[in-house]
């Protein structure tokens, strides 16, 4: 009875299981049994942009994050397409904050921070925006002269007395030479009317410079403009200016002035126009350094340049300024001019003025260093007649009053435009030559060529003198040293004699050649001391490294330490970094160079001498003194090479020497070549080295190895010869 009651209860449990009429909806049969179904094993099941939640025999769907339901409900099984993205951006304030702009994407967004705002979390998008502090960020926002002033979501530069940043509070302070604008200067005195000019200018810059100064009171660009160029017409309207001097005075004085009115201006682009003048200026501003092209055009001519050489390495590191200006009827006071044409041609040669007179201003400091040629396309004056023998020449004003044609080439003419290329600015015109004139050979081409082939040879000289084991000793450790200045001597000219800004690294040139020059010139004393001391005395006539380098390198250091502690602003002029020529600091450098070569000559007489006297004597030890005597040879060469480049070179940097500049690149390109025939290619124990490193470079290993291990009993004698005391001398 029991097991009967027991089958009752397991056929009850498998009616249960096994309905007889299916699974119900949300169920599927496995094998006999109902599971619930997951709907949501499709990821596309509910739609796009949403979520699946399966249930125990059902499932329902809602929106992702960042969407909503359009009919409202946020629970839903039935029709997709029901979840639309929501907008966080309908109140920017709310979502990213007052100082940030909300954009809205898919699902989400993200905060993009107004300018002078930061994210106050950088890893969060959503973040709100805080204010930066320009101050603290950039320590020298303002310059050495400027007091950063943060404010909300901005900065400004408040700017010492003497200093300014044209009113744009966010640029870098910057010195304002007012007293260039003085009327009792010598160009002030010139001709009547530009004494004025230049106070008017004197006024205005005071007043931009010192918030205290009221006379003349401050003036907007625009106006500032309209006054130079009215005040230039009083000064042209009467008659022409009868002399070049006044000439300089007035172009020097309105260039300057286009420099000081051109920050002030409100537009970019601006022209005017009077009676005797016309201006196109144009001015960019910004956080960073232009870039582009430059194309500015007037009735005379047309300037085309870029804004990387417009800008130069100036104060404001996102401003820049080009300016074209010209003249129309100053061709007539400068028409007879052209006293250094004339003196650089023999036959008789006619030349006249054939263009306008244009002026090109930019805010680049170094003019004289542009980062590429000025292009410049002068219309001819129409009323000249032309002839088959005029030839066009490129010529702009220099310091002097006079035309000149130095830096300045004809790209391509024709009956009416010559195009100038440029390579400095000034105020520009084309002259017009009843004669074909030849193109000048490029000094600075030739000095580039010139220490290039010195450096390398100084290179080849250095290495021999390192690691040339035959001829180690107290005068190869002198050569090398010698080399060594002398190579960082032309490295530092060739790279930085004309970089004139920033005007400290310009110093620093101007240092750095003083003091390796010195050092050339004080090794080259170490070399007539040594020379006399191994004719002199019989025994150790070595010196102790410690006072070769104390003399090589103490002595001149010594030189320039004192040099920049009386005189430090003589370090550098405005087209070379060299020592200034005015108050005497050159001496710093002739004054030891002329003691040396009279030193070393004293020396090598002596020298002479006393080889004169051995060869006279009984028994002399010929070896010996004919090394001695080649040695005397060789360094009276050497003397002579690098005291003569000294003597020309003593008048490099000055007016009108231009043969004399000729002389001095060439010896100054033979330098490094003519120390590596003399002391390398012209030594037999050198050239001995040559031929051995480059058998050991061409030679098989194998044969080099035979070689080596070789018992013949005169190669032993012969290495034997060669191991005995090294006198570290070489001989030619």
């Amino acid at each position: 009875m029991g097991f009967g009651k027991g089958l009752l209860i397991l056929g009850f449990v498998c009616a249960l299981q096994r309905p007889v009429f299916g699974c119900p909806n949300g169920f599927q049969s496995n094998d006999g049994i109902c599971e619930d179904m997951n709907e949501c094993n499709d990821p596309d099941f509910c739609g796009n942009h949403t979520k699946c939640i399966n249930t125990n025999g059902s499932y329902y769907c809602e929106c992702s994050a960042g969407f909503h339901n359009v009919k409202g409900n946020p629970n839903f099984t039935v029709d997709k397409g029901q979840c639309s993205d929501i907008n966080e951006c309908l109140d920017n304030n709310t979502t990213c904050g007052p100082h940030g702009t909300c954009n809205n994407v898919i699902g989400h967004y993200k905060c993009v921070c107004n300018a002078g705002y930061v994210s106050a979390d950088a890893s969060n998008k959503t973040a709100h925006c805080r204010d930066l502090d320009e101050c603290k960020e950039h320590k020298d926002v303002c310059g050495e002269k400027g007091v950063c002033e943060n404010l909300n979501g901005s900065y400004r530069c408040i700017c010492e007395v003497g200093h300014t940043n044209y009113g744009q509070e966010k640029n870098r302070c910057s010195k304002l030479e007012c007293d260039s604008f003085h009327a009792d200067s010598d160009p002030g005195k010139s001709f009547e009317g530009l004494a004025d000019m230049l106070s008017m200018m004197r006024n205005s810059c005071l007043a931009l410079s010192d918030p205290s100064y009221s006379a003349g009171g401050k003036a907007d660009g625009d106006a500032l403009l309209e006054k130079l160029l009215t005040a230039t017409d009083t000064i042209l309207s009467p008659a022409h200016v009868e002399n070049s001097k006044g000439v300089s005075g007035l172009l020097t004085a309105v260039e300057k002035s286009i420099l000081l009115i051109g920050p002030q201006l409100k537009a970019n682009d601006t022209k005017m126009e009077t009676k005797e003048t016309e201006a196109k200026i144009t001015v960019r501003r910004g956080a960073s350094r232009p870039t582009g092209q430059i194309h500015l055009t007037s009735e005379h001519a047309d300037l085309n340049t870029d804004w990387t050489t417009a800008a130069g390495e100036g104060p404001y590191p996102g401003f820049a300024l080009a300016a074209l200006l010209s003249y129309k009827n100053l061709e007539e006071s400068v028409n007879r001019s052209f006293e250094n044409l004339e003196e650089k041609e023999k036959d008789a040669i006619s030349f006249q003025v054939f263009s306008k007179v244009v002026s090109v201003v930019v805010s680049n400091p170094s003019t004289q260093n542009l980062h590429r040629p000025v292009n410049i396309t002068f219309r001819h004056l129409k009323d000249i007649k032309q002839t088959p023998e005029v030839s066009y020449i490129c010529a702009y004003w220099d310091e002097r009053g006079v035309w000149s044609p130095a830096g300045c080439s004809q790209e391509l003419s024709n009956d009416t435009h010559t195009v100038c290329s440029c390579e400095h600015l000034s105020s520009f015109a084309v002259l017009m030559a009843l004669y074909p004139m030849k193109p000048s050979f490029h000094l600075q081409l030739l000095t580039q060529i010139g220490l290039t082939i010195s450096l390398v040879c100084l290179v080849l000289s250095i290495l021999t003198f390192k690691f040339c084991r035959s001829i180690q000793g107290t005068r190869t450790t002198i050569h090398l040293h010698l080399c060594i200045c002398l190579f960082m001597a032309d490295l530092v000219f060739l790279v930085g004699i004309s970089r004139t800004r920033p005007e400290g690294g310009c110093k620093f040139v101007a240092a750095m050649l003083h003091f390796f020059f010195l050092g050339v010139m004080s090794w080259m004393l170490l070399e007539g001391v040594q020379l006399y001391r191994m004719v002199v005395l019989v025994f150790n006539a070595t010196i102790r490294p410690l006072y070769l380098y104390l003399t090589g390198y103490g002595i001149p250091l010594g030189i320039v330490i004192i040099s920049v502690i009386i005189r430090p602003g003589g370090y550098g002029t405005k087209d070379h970094c060299w020592l200034s020529l005015e108050h005497g600091l050159i001496w710093s450098f002739f004054g030891p160079v002329c003691f040396i070569i009279a030193l070393n000559v004293f020396f090598f007489i002596v020298t002479v001498w006393k080889l004169a006297q051995k060869f006279a004597t009984l028994n002399p030890d010929l070896s010996k003194l004919h090394k001695i005597k080649a040695f005397t040879v060789t360094a009276i060469a050497q003397m002579c090479i690098l005291g003569l480049m000294w003597v020309f070179g003593a008048f490099l940097f000055s007016e009108g020497m231009t043969a004399v500049a000729y002389i001095f690149t060439v010896l100054n390109s033979l330098q490094g070549a003519l120390v590596f025939i003399m002391h390398c290619v012209l030594s037999k124990q050198v050239r001995d080295e040559y031929v051995q490193f480059l058998s050991c470079v061409c030679t098989p290993q194998k044969k080099r190895y035979s070689d080596f291990s070789s018992t013949n009993p005169s190669s032993s004698q012969s290495q034997g010869s060669r191991s005995g005391p090294i006198t570290g001398e070489s001989q030619i």
